[in-house]
């Protein structure tokens, strides 16, 4: 039977989130049902809910950065039992047939995985997110939490944690590279933490320096404005790899200057205009400009592995539901440090 469960949801773009009920279809027999404990507050679901990257699904229940508890379990399934701590990321089915989803791709699955909200599942059915109190998702997209790692700090690691952590692998982080972050913010934060861990010279590049210390205390080795003309000049030539996470368009030409030759700028913020690029500052240099997009369901699993190993995670600002409105505008003003989390007991 399915089950009826409150959630938050915007009844219409650009509309306040307001409490309400959904439907959460019955437990198959491959899939595990979780009792949301913790949910984070993503800029991504700001982008969506006010439709910032085109046409959304109403009434929509944001929320891809989900922890909680497994209170039922399907017949078949063998990953999970009841009382596992388990989360759930961007997304909760895919093809399966695939090549990337057979490589443990899923996020790049041929006919486009199913998003965890603002999607349609399998059953032709809009999917509905982690503001919510209960949540049904087949086994395999569902992860095991470590018991080192805190729900509520371990929440956004299932969004912000593998989008910072699979490029910052891919592209080689560790010991001897020179890695910089651009933003302090939910993405950056992490990304600052993983790549500090992994065993990189880390520098965050931030537009003032009023995060300073706090990037300091999270492991950065180095803290430049870049509202300063001078850091252009002075780190030109410096990084192996620079991340940005911003979400506004920036000045690509300059930053692909502060690369060493063969270099990689990798963007995993989304910002909702276009940007312009000057091919030369490619070309010279050999440099890269690439992106990512989160991690598949193996490697969102290592990231947790790896963030418990090390002690990581996220630094949050725990949330009542009745103040997700509030949050968003404090988001759009960069007003967090640096994760809302939504203590969901209280939807």
């Amino acid at each position: 039977m399915t089950t009826t469960v409150a959630a938050y949801a915007a009844p219409s773009s650009k509309a306040p989130l307001e409490r309400t009920v959904i439907e959460r279809r019955a437990v198959g027999e491959h899939d595990v049902l979780i009792d949301i404990q913790f949910a984070g507050i993503c800029h991504s679901d700001i982008h969506q809910a006010r439709e910032g990257w085109g046409e959304a699904i109403f009434p929509m229940v944001p929320g891809h950065e989900i922890a909680g508890i497994v209170t039922e379990v399907g017949s078949a399934v063998t990953r999970f039992k009841v009382g596992d701590r388990a989360g759930v990321g961007c997304m909760v089915d895919s093809c399966g047939a695939c090549e990337p989803c057979k490589a443990g791709q899923e996020q790049h699955c041929v006919e486009g995985n199913v998003q965890t909200y603002n999607g349609i599942g399998k059953d032709g059915e809009p999917t509905y997110g982690g503001y919510s109190q209960k949540v049904v998702v087949t086994e395999g997209f569902a992860v095991r939490i470590p018991d080192a790692l805190s729900l509520d700090v371990a929440a956004p690691l299932l969004c912000a944690g593998i989008t910072t952590y699979s490029p910052l692998k891919h592209w080689g982080t560790g010991p001897g590279k020179k890695v910089a972050i651009v933003g302090l913010g939910g993405l950056g934060h992490m990304g600052v933490k993983i790549a500090h861990a992994l065993g990189a010279e880390v520098t965050v590049l931030s537009q003032t320096l009023r995060k300073k210390d706090d990037g300091l205390k999270l492991g950065a080795d180095h803290y430049y404005a870049t509202s300063d003309p001078a850091t252009f000049q002075e780190l030109a030539g410096t990084f192996d790899v620079i991340l940005s996470t911003v979400s506004a368009p920036l000045d690509f030409g300059a930053y692909l200057g502060l690369l060493k030759t063969g270099g990689a700028l990798v963007n995993v913020g989304a910002p909702e205009e276009p940007i312009a690029l000057n091919l030369f500052s490619l070309l010279g240099g050999s440099k890269v400009l690439a992106g990512s997009m989160i991690g598949g369901i193996a490697e969102t699993q290592e990231m947790l592995d790896f963030c418990a190993e090390h002690g990581i995670g996220a630094e949050i600002e725990l949330i009542e539901a009745s103040q997700i409105n509030e949050a968003y505008e404090r988001v759009l003003n960069s007003d967090v440090r640096y994760r809302f989390v939504i203590d969901t007991a209280t939807i």
